[in-house]
């Protein structure tokens, strides 16, 4: 760089200090050069016209300037061979402002000149071990000759050791004599200022600092001499390996190539992978790499193919690395190699690959969708007029699902009708169609076919395979045709077979009947061809009634034309029109006739003819044909229909207010789906006067008798549990319900559209309700937690009432409670205390005690006394007395029962002494007080005032007291 010095720096420089200084420093300075005196550098040595070495160091933070004199002692000592050189610098004198002023002078003077500078890559360097190496050394900005030498040197601990130099063959270390001696380690020239020091096959002792230096042919010297750089081995972990994949794939499938790829991760190494196809022998074409930046990069060939989504990588778990080629052409076919690499990240910002291996993944090649395609056409036919053609394209193709296919079919080399690759038909109609039935199968209909569909049909198949990925586009793979089929339409009668056979057979009047017309063995019958059918009945020879017996005539029911309209016969109007006769077509060769209950005049013989009709041309039917079944004679034993029923108690009334529940069973015979009326009814004994209580319709609507009150029909019901079993209920019994009940029910039957017809009538057996009316049995009990109490404390008295026997509900239950008292002392008469009635409303009798009393209701059955603040007048006999007042089930009005008198409870409150005493002995106290308090004051005044002396005699002054003053 060069070297300048600005105003600033002289102005500086003259305010620096004139006198010298002692200045001692000692450096070990491993590269001597020329660099800016400012902020960024602080040692600078340069050399004096003289040759004479001087120091000149600048100090920003001072802005000072201290410059060492070419006379101060300065020892340059040059160390052992191999070594660096070391400029000792000791107590050295900083000489006055003129020497400073002089250099400084001579610095501006030479202006600006270059310096050495001896440059290597940068470190530090990871290599592997036993690959090749190669270190660049540089030198620039040097004077002399333009091709300078080299020398390398190598420090793997503390100890240097030389290595290789260009113009010393007796450089190399004896340890690396052997080495250079067999072009291990070798030094090229790149250019007279550049070489390059190269190791064959590096191992991991050569781990060390290398150095490379340049011998100085500069008139001055400045600059760098010597560069380093780190070299550190490591050793070759990296493993790669490849799964074979299938030999041979059919054009247009997936193939994944899968390589593995690991290593021992001792240092910040990378890995990456790459594929690449070896057509042939000699050429290789690079199809993707991965790594080891983590981008994904293809060739130029593989680009489009890549960004279409035809390439695509696939990265699993253990190191497992996949590339996946969707829909592989007939290029796509050779033999797949996989290379991992082992990267390292240098300082610049490099990659460095430092290792490398190949393993063959496999050779694959692609059948070509045209060799496996196969077409075939089913088969030659032959078909009526308006009927429908159904012809069938086989394809077999290797990988079908993942092609697409184009059919077409062609009729005498003419395009009827194609389905493209996206199944869409093209050239369709209503009559010409074409579907895909299954993978590979590709159906023609030609619907109500004429002459002019007549000919030879072949099939056409394109084979369309995806380029891979959303724009990769289609390719035509192959095409084929079918072999052809010859299709010939005419028009041939139809023909038949006709059964007649009966479903179901009725045993008696009422039954179901159905007979079945089945047409069998149907050729010839135009797709669009319909068939429709006529029933007839013909009564049985001798049969009595309104219809001829002598020569049976046959008389039509009903029938289906072509369309499936019905027709009815007039002798059957009414019945197929309410539907107890019912015609219908089951399935397209299946008709069948119904009737829903047989009547005595539907014996007889039955036929049904069926009719073929095709479409005409003025869009009607014609007739075919016509076939008649044989009769089928229906008839069946007339029988009588009965009833009987049968009546159970399911509860049973033991008392009042309960709920009585019987059910009436009906049992026939010789009737089909009849239906039941049925009439409750009830005597209060055997000769009496028969009550209906409710009664219930066939159609099950429900009416009540005059046998009860309306008040009383909520509790009254009558509901059909089964197809021939009612229950009846009565809840809340009473006296007035006592009697005998039974069922009375009728059979009816109905024909659809009809009123109901009354069959036989039956009636049950009689239940009885009897019972006697007890009423419920009550109880009372007195009860207290305490017999002893002090005076003011509470006392509970609890009365509880207890029912047994019929026990009413709780709301239809209530109590009259009265609490008495027999004082201790005094006459034995009863006290009433309280009272509450069977409303709730409580009565208390005035008291004149300290003493009050509540009454409270625990429970339903339990009535509590509260005696609060009790005194000695409280104690003595407590008994309480209760009337129950209960709902009769039996009449349902309130009734009165006995009334219920308690145990007697003895209560004793304690005599209180000290409450009794105290008023009057604080009374007395008080008294006595003040009269003393009186008294003493009346002495005194009466003292003061009546016996005082008025006449003043003289005191002696003898010292001698008088005796009377003794």
């Amino acid at each position: 760089p060069p070297l300048s010095l600005s105003l600033s720096s002289l102005l500086l420089l003259s305010q620096s200090n004139t006198d010298c200084t002692q200045y001692e420093s000692r450096r070990r300075i491993r590269s001597l050069s020329v660099e800016r005196l400012f902020t960024r550098v602080r040692y600078t040595d340069i050399r004096t016209p003289s040759c004479h070495p001087v120091i000149l160091r600048f100090i920003p933070e001072r802005s000072t300037v201290i410059y060492f004199c070419p006379e101060c002692p300065i020892a340059l000592a040059p160390g052992a061979q191999g070594q660096r050189n070391t400029l000792d610098i000791g107590k050295t004198r900083v000489c006055k402002m003129e020497h400073v002023l002089s250099l400084i002078l001579w610095l501006v003077s030479i202006g600006v000149s270059d310096a050495r500078v001896v440059s290597l890559s940068p470190g530090p360097l990871v290599r592997v071990e036993g690959q090749p190496v190669s270190l660049r050394c540089d030198v620039t900005a040097y004077e002399g000759p333009r091709e300078q030498d080299f020398e390398w040197s190598m420090t793997p601990d503390s100890k240097t050791v030389q290595v290789i130099s260009t113009f010393d063959p007796s450089f190399p270390d004896s340890s690396l004599k052997a080495r250079v001696a067999s072009g291990d380690l070798t030094v090229v020239r790149l250019a007279d200022n550049s070489v390059e020091l190269r190791i064959q096959k590096v191992r991991s002792s050569d781990s060390a600092v290398f150095s490379c230096s340049t011998p100085s042919t500069d008139s001055v010297f400045s600059g760098t001499y010597e560069a380093e750089v780190t070299l550190k081995v490591i050793a070759d972990t990296l493993n790669v390996t490849a799964q074979t994949p299938k030999p041979v794939v059919p054009e247009g499938s997936d193939i994944t190539l899968f390589c593995s790829i690991s290593h021992r991760l001792t240092d910040p190494t990378y890995l990456s992978v790459a594929w690449s196809l070896n057509k042939t022998a000699v050429l290789s074409t690079d199809v993707l790499s991965f790594g080891p930046e983590g981008a994904v990069s293809t060739s130029s060939g593989y680009a489009q193919r890549y960004a279409d989504g035809g390439l695509r990588l696939d990265i699993r778990r253990n190191a497992l690395f996949g590339l996946v080629i969707a829909k592989v052409t007939q290029g796509d076919a050779g033999t797949y190699v996989c290379t991992g690499m082992e990267w390292t990240h240098e300082a610049g910002g490099n990659w460095k690959s430092i290792v490398g291996k190949t393993v063959s993944i496999g050779p694959v090649a692609v059948t070509p969708a045209a060799q496996s395609l196969s077409v075939q056409a089913q088969s030659n036919t032959t078909l009526n007029m308006d009927e429908t053609l159904t012809l069938t394209c086989l394809v077999a193709v290797a990988n079908l699902a993942s092609v697409a296919l184009e059919v077409s079919w062609l009729m005498n080399g003419r395009s009827v009708v194609s389905l493209d690759r996206d199944g869409v038909v093209v050239d369709g109609s209503t009559s010409v169609g074409l579907e895909r039935a299954g993978p590979g199968d590709f159906r023609l209909l030609v619907r109500g076919v004429r002459e002019a569909n007549q000919g030879e049909y072949s099939c056409r198949v394109r084979v369309w395979i995806s380029r891979g990925g959303a724009g990769g586009g289609w390719y035509q793979a192959a095409e084929k045709i079918s072999n052809p089929v010859r299709v010939v339409v005419g028009q041939i009668e139809p023909n038949f077979i006709v059964t007649l056979k009966p479903s179901s057979t009725p045993m008696v009047t009422g039954d179901p009947a159905e007979l079945a017309c089945r047409v069998n063995n149907v050729t010839h019958l135009p797709v669009a061809g319909r068939l429709g059918v006529v029933w007839e009945y013909a009564p049985l020879p001798g049969l009595s009634g309104d219809r001829p017996t002598a020569t049976p005539s046959k008389l039509p029911i009903g029938s289906l034309d072509a369309q499936g309209n019905l027709q009815p016969g007039l002798p059957y109007q009414d019945r197929l029109n309410s539907g107890a006769i019912t015609l219908t077509r089951v399935e397209p060769d299946t008709f069948k006739l119904r009737f829903l209950r047989v009547q005595e005049n539907d014996k007889g013989e039955y036929t049904c003819s069926v009719t073929a009709w095709s479409p005409s041309s003025q869009r009607g039917m014609d007739k075919l044909a016509q076939r008649i079944s044989p009769a089928v004679p229906v008839q069946w034993e007339s029988k009588r229909p009965t009833l009987t029923a049968v009546a159970k108690r399911v509860r049973e009334a033991k008392g009042g207010g309960v709920t009585f529940e019987m059910s009436c069973t009906a049992m026939q015979e010789n009737l089909q789906d009849p239906g039941y009326s049925v009439l409750v009814q009830t005597q209060e004994k055997v000769d009496g006067v028969t009550r209906t209580v409710m009664s219930l319709s066939p159609d099950s609507v429900v009416q009540h008798g005059a046998a009860t009150e309306p008040k009383r029909w909520d509790s009254l019901i009558l509901t059909k549990t089964g197809p021939t079993e009612f229950s009846f209920r009565l809840a809340g019994v009473q006296l007035s319900d006592r009697g005998f009940y039974w069922c009375d029910l009728t059979s009816w039957t109905k024909q659809p559209g009809q009123a109901w017809t009354k069959g036989a009538n039956t009636q049950s057996n009689k239940l009885q309700i009897n019972f006697q009316e007890t009423g419920p049995q009550f109880s009372v009990a007195i009860h207290s937690d305490t017999n002893t109490l002090d005076p003011w404390e509470t006392a509970k008295l609890d009365c509880t009432l207890s029912v047994s026997g019929a026990s009413p509900k709780t709301e239809d239950l209530a109590y009259e409670v009265r609490w008495y008292q027999t004082p201790l002392r005094g006459d034995d008469e009863s006290t009433l205390l309280a009272s509450v009635d069977r409303f709730g409303l409580i009565r208390k009798r005035a008291r004149n005690g300290s003493s009050d009393v509540s009454l409270e209701r625990s429970d339903a059955n339990t009535y509590t006394l509260n005696i609060h603040a009790t005194a000695d007048g409280d104690s003595g006999d407590y008994y309480c007395r209760a009337t129950p007042w209960y709902l009769s089930a039996s009449t349902g009005i309130w009734t009165q029962g006995a009334e219920l008198t308690s145990t007697r409870v003895f209560l004793a409150v304690r005599f209180a002494v000290w409450d009794s005493l105290k008023l009057p002995l604080l009374y007395g106290t008080v008294a006595s007080v003040c009269v003393g308090l009186l008294s003493i004051l009346l002495g005194l005044v009466c003292a003061h005032c009546c016996c005082r002396n008025t006449t003043h005699t003289p005191r002696s002054r003898n010292k001698l007291m008088e005796l009377e003053m003794d």
